[in-house]
């Protein structure tokens, strides 16, 4: 496979999960012997994690989609590092290269990565920039490709490609800070612990399923602190239930969570494929989760996690209780669950996908 040269923008993003992921792909193509550059912002915790000897790393700053400094710094580095593709990770990094292509006659092809839901319809100038100033669109999931397509996007424009996640990133749980988080919470050998991480999405739904939970459960909620409607619907349990608002978790440290759940659950309908879902699955935790979006790529219902309808409070109440009390259930759970994440969503399909797509978009242009 010949050589490519590309240029990942990813400086919109934060810690999240799929951004995250970013650093995985560009290490990946870099190590089959790819040129890649990544611009990002430097005081971004991936700066460093991103570090690799075979990647550049070129500082950037965004003052908006008409910021003609960041549409030179991009024309900057195409012509210094002979780019030919550039993958922009934001509506941003799109609209920006995109402009900067245009307005430098760059000659570049540019493909963006949709790693979420559209949250809207768009306008016609969205969809102009999207289907015809693109060489290709990547969705991480069918369903953000199909909500797409609803959304008037060219579904010939649209190249599914998973997320996926690395073995390694398992290797070195603490086993410490494992025990230490256990002694934190007070975790007893019976105690029944549900984990959520997540910055603030639909959690209410699991603090309405904890009402008509009328045994003990011990949640810790990763990514978010208690509101009013929260505080509120709690002063309704039945129980009292134990719940711990952890707030912003340092990326380093949220994989130690995992080892103290029994349960992993995600209540959202904005996660193109979900990172926490893959990580839990990695770990060992057995999840629960909306049937929605890219949830439904990765999970299987029953088979390697549970799945509920949005707002279905009764049957979240139920899947939280099966997997509780059901132990061949989550035993099963797990061993598949564990296999989906590592294997069949393993970080090397991924790259080889993107490897695939880059080239084939070069090729025919």
């Amino acid at each position: 496979m010949k050589k490519l040269s590309i240029l990942f923008l990813t400086y919109q993003g934060g810690m999240a999960g799929s951004t995250y992921s970013i650093t995985y792909l560009a290490k990946g193509l870099a190590d089959r012997g790819h040129h890649v550059v990544v611009g990002l912002r430097e005081e971004m915790p991936i700066w460093n994690l991103i570090e690799h000897p075979q990647i550049t790393r070129i500082p950037m700053r965004i003052n908006g989609k008409f910021d003609f400094k960041n549409w030179r710094q991009i024309r900057d580095v195409v012509k210094a590092h002979n780019i030919q593709l550039i993958n922009a990770q934001s509506s941003h990094d799109r609209y920006t290269s995109i402009f900067a292509n245009w307005r430098y006659n760059l000659g570049v092809q540019i493909v963006h990565t949709r790693r979420q839901m559209p949250l809207s319809m768009g306008g016609m100038f969205q969809r102009y920039l999207y289907n015809r100033k693109t060489a290709g669109i990547v969705a991480v999931s069918r369903q953000v490709k199909d909500a797409l397509v609803k959304t008037g996007f060219d579904q010939h424009h649209i190249k599914v490609i998973h997320n996926g996640t690395p073995k390694s990133k398992y290797d070195h749980i603490d086993l410490e800070t494992v025990e230490a988080l256990k002694k934190k919470f007070d975790i007893k050998p019976d105690d029944f612990v549900l984990g959520c991480v997540s910055r603030m999405k639909n959690q209410v739904q699991i603090f309405q399923a904890l009402v008509k939970i009328k045994e003990p459960i011990k949640a810790i909620f990763c990514g978010i602190e208690a509101n009013e409607e929260i505080n509120a619907i709690m002063d309704t349990f039945p129980i009292p239930h134990q719940i711990f608002f952890e707030g912003k978790v340092d990326s380093k440290s949220i994989l130690n969570y995992y080892k103290v759940f029994n349960a992993k659950i995600l209540a959202s309908t904005m996660e193109g494929l979900s990172q926490s879902l893959l990580e839990a699955m990695a770990l060992e935790t057995p999840v629960i989760a909306t049937a929605y979006a890219g949830n439904l790529d990765l999970i299987e219902d029953g088979e390697n996690g549970l799945l509920f309808n949005d707002q279905d409070i009764d049957k979240i109440a139920e899947n939280i209780l099966k997997i509780k009390h059901d132990n061949e259930l989550r035993n099963k759970l797990v061993i598949n669950g564990k296999q989906t994440a590592l294997e069949t969503f393993n970080i090397e399909n991924t790259i080889s996908n993107y490897e695939q797509y880059f080239s084939d978009l070069i090729r025919e242009n």
